[in-house]
């Protein structure tokens, strides 16, 4: 892969060898894994996988996926596509790289489901966690997505009256929009804090037989979303202030899209 650096430079070649390195461990520390279940029955498996206490091992694991995805994210949020517009300040680095966290989740959740499906249907030996694993991975997915669809200005908008606004009308419109989003995760906040401090604390479970805590992180996770996603608008706000025209039409046509299919189309 190849391309102009968007923020990273120098430094793209570094995390791109990290991040090998994190995905080299996880995949021989998973060749492990299996290799122990195979041999013993009553070795470390998924039921262990999220009940990392005092298993070392476990933990490593954990911290490898981590880390590979984290590196991943950083490693792809360099590269510009096409139909994205160019970035302006740090939020909207940090929302690029989270949202190359939420690509990386989405193929998670495919080779989840794929593994599931062989395990079901061909070995007739369906898994306990599969079905709450992806689950799981879509709220990530789902969360992350706003942000990077705010910071993209791809929520929904009525572009038949904006469009026909002057250009200080539209300022009037971004900024009271803001004002309004900041206020309605002001009020989600303060009025969800406590709840998802105390299912963080317990780290309240999904009451299955895996039983993995996703109430328990979800719901601080929808809060420092939300957040996440007001200082975009705001950043947003900021940096289109003194653009004569700030809005991208993400119905715009996508040439590059286009001669992709064409190119196909002769092949």
């Amino acid at each position: 892969m190849e391309g102009k650096s968007v923020w990273l430079g120098s430094l793209r070649r570094p995390v791109k060898l990290i991040m090998i390195a994190f995905i080299a461990v996880s995949l021989l520390l998973y060749v492990y894994f299996v290799a122990m279940r195979i041999l013993d029955p009553d070795a470390i498996a998924m039921y262990e996988m999220i009940r990392p206490a005092e298993r070392p091992m476990v933990q490593l694991m954990l911290g490898c996926i981590f880390g590979a995805i984290l590196f991943a994210s950083v490693y792809l949020s360099d590269f510009k596509g096409d139909i994205e517009p160019p970035s302006d300040g740090i939020f909207d680095i940090v929302s690029l790289i989270l949202s190359r966290a939420a690509m990386i989740s989405i193929a998670l959740i495919v080779v989840v489901m794929f593994y599931e499906v062989v395990s079901r249907y061909v070995f007739s030996a369906p898994t306990l966690w599969a079905n709450e694993l992806s689950l799981w991975i879509a709220a990530f997915v789902f969360l992350l997505s706003g942000q990077y669809a705010m910071q993209q200005r791809c929520h929904i908008r009525i572009p038949v009256i904006y469009d026909r606004m002057p250009r200080w009308m539209r300022k009037l419109s971004d900024s009271m929009s803001v004002l309004l989003i900041c206020f309605f995760v002001f009020a989600l906040v303060w009025g969800g804090y406590n709840d998802a401090e105390t299912r963080f604390m317990r780290m309240e479970t999904f009451g299955t037989a895996w039983d993995p805590p996703i109430p328990g992180i979800i719901k601080p996770f929808l809060l420092l979303s939300m957040v996440l996603v007001a200082l975009q608008a705001v950043s947003n706000l900021i940096a289109d202030w003194s653009k004569e025209d700030a809005y991208a039409n993400p119905d715009a046509v996508d040439e590059t899209e286009i001669e992709n299919i064409r190119s196909t189309l002769n092949d």
